[in-house]
């Protein structure tokens, strides 16, 4: 019933039009910015940490770029309740789409990752809507029950199956004999049993995910990366899509990993505001 209710209201605040909730956004930002300053001690952590060559102003600057950014995500993510296929089409421009083919017509699937970078949920429906097969789209449940089902309810709507993470196993054999796209956000914060693979990103030692690398190590199929990038128009973005990895077999271990978190990182340091600085990202701690 909760579910129903809470679904109901966003879909709801959805049907408005983007410059009407590009208004709401405008105040959003007043208030979580100019009044309340949401998660400020945790943005700026984040950032000085991440960019200790950098200068206040600077770390300044990049704080309110990303608290100005931060409602439009808020309220495009809404969007994804209603938004139509032809406006998701019109609003997220897939550069190079050959790159997925080419694996899926040799008969491979794809390891997708990205990260929690501009509108990933956009890029969530473009996917759908781009692909003729399978898409798995691998996630770790959020705490909140209601919300866990409200988000795999609005992210599915264009045919693609939330997988929780820990049954990844079980749907790709389902799919081992049909080529698929299994998606990864490859720089959420793992729990201490989920990982215990430190590395070096973006200045900090930091817990991360290797599930990736394992399965595509077990499964033999190349790993791609979907950089997804701001147009200059509000609302508007394009996708690049990157093969990182050809044969997970002719890398060492962890390498894979250390790849595509490199190719995270250098896609942040190249326009950081539009990350998720928000996010308690490193407090995972390496413990003796």
């Amino acid at each position: 019933m909760k579910e129903k209710l809470v679904y109901g209201l966003i879909y709801i605040l959805s049907l408005l039009p983007f410059w009407c909730l590009y208004l709401i956004s405008d105040f959003l930002y007043l208030l979580i910015f100019k009044i309340f300053g949401y998660r400020k001690r945790v943005v700026y952590e984040n950032l000085r940490n991440s960019f200790p060559e950098k200068n206040e102003d600077e770390i300044h600057a990049i704080a309110k770029k990303f608290y100005r950014y931060f409602p439009d995500l808020l309220v495009e993510s809404i969007k994804m309740a209603s938004i139509t296929a032809k406006e998701v089409r019109e609003r997220i421009e897939l550069l190079n789409p050959e790159e997925v083919y080419r694996h899926i017509n040799a008969g491979k699937s794809v390891i997708g990752v990205t990260a929690h970078y501009c509108n990933w949920e956009l890029a969530i429906h473009s996917l759908s809507l781009m692909m003729d097969t399978p898409e798995l789209i691998i996630y770790k449940p959020l705490n909140n029950k209601v919300f866990n089902t409200v988000h795999n309810k609005i992210r599915t709507r264009f045919g693609a199956t939330m997988v929780p993470m820990k049954q990844i196993l079980r749907h790709i054999v389902k799919l081992k004999n049909q080529p698929h796209i299994s998606m990864f956000v490859s720089d959420q914060t793992p729990t201490y049993q989920d990982s215990d693979y430190f590395m070096e990103f973006l200045n900090q030692e930091t817990l991360v995910f290797t599930g990736t690398e394992r399965i595509a190590r077990l499964t033999k199929n190349p790993v791609i990366y979907c950089e997804i990038r701001r147009k200059a128009k509000r609302g508007y973005y394009f996708c690049k899509f990157t093969t990182l990895v050809e044969n997970p077999d002719a890398y060492p271990e962890h390498e894979i990993t250390h790849i595509q978190n490199q190719f995270t990182e250098q896609i942040i340091r190249e326009e950081p505001a539009y990350w998720l600085w928000s996010h308690r990202r490193w407090k995972r701690k390496r413990r003796n």
